[in-house]
């Protein structure tokens, strides 16, 4: 079996929170339209696999919470919908361009774990793909000792 993997993925609390997540359990992770992010959640993504919740785009952004992917990837049904901001007329159904999982609400933290905190502690992380300079990915790898660590700062 295949070691369990661990993320990181953000959402800005403005569109869909973590107590959004908390109050309908599990959510479709629609309108990734980055090919690496799809990469991640298409190839690598297993069914269980921790993912922490970030909060980007607003007065403190960090980590606010726990979630678990919840399925298997499917097409991101946002792709074929005309009316959908994330609609992509060159995607069609039996070639679809974007994939998608659900996730699932495992807990609140009780604080943010600010970005600012963990850029004070840079190199605690090591090679931390949110740490990067001019990272903008939505969908991130996280090693465990990462994960661990990030748990430990709350």
């Amino acid at each position: 079996m295949a070691a369990m993997k661990h993320w990181l993925m953000k959402s800005e609390p403005e569109e869909f929170s973590i107590d959004a997540l908390e109050r309908v359990g599990t959510e479709p992770w629609t309108g990734v339209r980055n090919y690496q992010a799809r990469n991640f959640m298409l190839k690598d993504m297993k069914v269980g696999d921790p993912i922490l919740f970030y909060h980007s785009n607003c007065a403190v952004p960090g980590v606010v919470g726990i979630a678990e992917v919840a399925s298997t990837p499917y097409p991101d049904p946002t792709q074929f919908d005309g009316k959908s901001d994330y609609h992509d007329p060159k995607s069609s159904r039996e070639e679809p361009r974007w994939w998608m999982v659900d996730v699932r609400f495992v807990r609140k933290f009780g604080r943010t774990v600010a970005l600012e905190e963990l850029k004070a502690r840079a190199d605690d992380f090591g090679d931390f793909a949110l740490l990067r300079r001019g990272n903008r990915l939505s969908v991130l790898p996280v090693s465990a000792a990462q994960y661990k660590r990030i748990l430990s700062m709350e």
